[in-house]
């Protein structure tokens, strides 16, 4: 395997519930989603078939649909279900990170994780 090879999905703007305080609970927020998967990218780049990689358009529809549908209180909750969404889709290794633009005053606030099949085993 090509240990180096990554797909990467930058700067996906999604506007989803997300936070523990009230008036964050009463409309959407935006949030900033960035993506890494690590995935052996030669047999897509020899066979030049979508079906040998993750399609970075499946993944983002997925990610918006799943932001858009929840309602978690916390960034840490929603990494880690975009990281599953990531994985189940073929990635064995992924890096989340979510930044919340608005969440502090003079400062962006975000989450970032990393996780593997072996963790939703």
């Amino acid at each position: 395997m090509a240990a180096d090879d990554r797909i990467h999905l930058e700067g996906l703007r999604v506007r989803g519930i997300v936070g523990i305080h009230p008036w964050e609970r009463e409309k959407p927020q935006e949030l900033v989603i960035h993506a890494t998967l690590w995935r052996d990218l030669e047999t897509a780049a020899r066979s030049d078939e979508i079906d040998d990689t993750v399609s970075y358009g499946a993944l983002s529809r997925a990610i918006v649909a799943h932001v858009t549908g929840s309602k978690p209180r916390l960034l840490e909750k929603l990494a880690r279900d975009l990281a599953k969404i990531a994985i189940d889709l073929g990635a064995p290794r992924v890096r989340i990170r979510i930044d919340k633009p608005w969440a502090v005053e003079h400062a962006l606030a975000a989450v970032e994780i990393e996780r593997t099949a072996a963790d939703f085993a």
